[in-house]
């Protein structure tokens, strides 16, 4: 039997004290969610997307329902789902008016020719195929309007979460959603929606979902980059741990990830205070 395995992070960020515990219940309720359908036979693509769903609906993370606001107090978030078997993805950046950016990844990876829209464009597909818009104010927390109102003009990043797994039939999946950094420049679009950076998955090797400094992450292309070392016979753990350290030697941001590899192993690496992650396979399980 294929040893189906599932890992889900919530962001690598200097998670407060007082929110450590929110989001270790939060990565468990998502991990759940996903193994629950990857155990009914459900897909990887099945089980990232439902799994990340459930982060987007969790305020403590900067995705769906809690983004940040940007320079303008609007929420614009980018999200990507990308299928190890074929290599197609579907993205979303700058999307104003989504209540789950990872569904519309999804509806993209299946039904449209293209593998990326952006803003207007991706509302309008979604439209289009029955999906509903939402308000935008709905998507602004209390809390963060506070915070965007406390540290107008400073750039943070709390948050971005994602999701890996590997299913029954040995197909690899993987995920990545966020809203940004805080106070970001209208229209920026950073490194998780991007193929290669905040994600990637390639069934003969590994799959990949990295959160931290954007602009960093691109600059190494972090996701494939994990995904090359496995891809040369680096173990997963191994492989994670090679890549932040490339990251940290060639760039001054911080970054973490989780991978899969084809064969169920489970790799986590950060150079932030903390990653909000969890994982489980048949055989083991664990959470920060």
């Amino acid at each position: 039997m294929t040893n189906i395995a599932l890992a889900v992070h919530g962001g690598a960020w200097d998670i407060p004290n007082g929110l450590l515990e929110i989001c270790r219940r939060a990565v468990e309720r998502a991990l759940d969610r996903g193994w629950k359908t990857l155990q009914k036979g459900g897909s990887a693509l099945d089980a990232c997307e439902q799994a990340i769903i459930d982060l987007e609906n969790e305020p403590v993370f900067d995705a769906g329902i809690g983004s940040h606001p940007n320079r303008d107090g609007k929420v614009q978030m980018d999200a990507v789902l990308m299928d190890g078997a074929t290599l197609k993805s579907g993205a979303v950046v700058a999307v104003e008016r989504i209540l789950n950016p990872i569904r519309l990844s999804r509806l993209i990876l299946e039904k449209s020719e293209h593998m990326l829209l952006a803003g207007y464009g991706a509302e309008q597909f979604a439209v289009e195929h029955g999906m509903a818009l939402c308000d935008p104010k709905a998507l602004i927390t209390e809390a963060e309007a506070q915070r965007w109102t406390s540290l107008s003009g400073k750039v943070v990043n709390l948050g971005t979460v994602g999701a890996v797994a590997l299913d029954k039939s040995g197909n690899l999946a993987s995920g990545t959603s966020t809203g940004g950094t805080l106070f970001k420049y209208p229209g920026r679009v950073g490194d998780s929606a991007l193929v290669g950076c905040g994600c990637y998955a390639d069934s003969e090797s590994a799959a990949v979902s990295t959160t931290g400094h954007g602009e960093s992450i691109m600059k190494v292309v972090l996701s494939k980059t994990v995904n090359d070392f496995v891809a040369a016979g680096v173990p997963a753990q191994g492989a994670a741990d090679r890549a932040i350290a490339t990251l940290t030697k060639r760039t001054s941001g911080r970054a973490g990830l989780i991978v899969i590899d084809r064969e169920g192993q489970v790799g986590f690496a950060f150079s932030t205070s903390h990653l909000a992650w969890a994982y489980r396979t048949n055989t083991s399980s664990g959470k920060f």
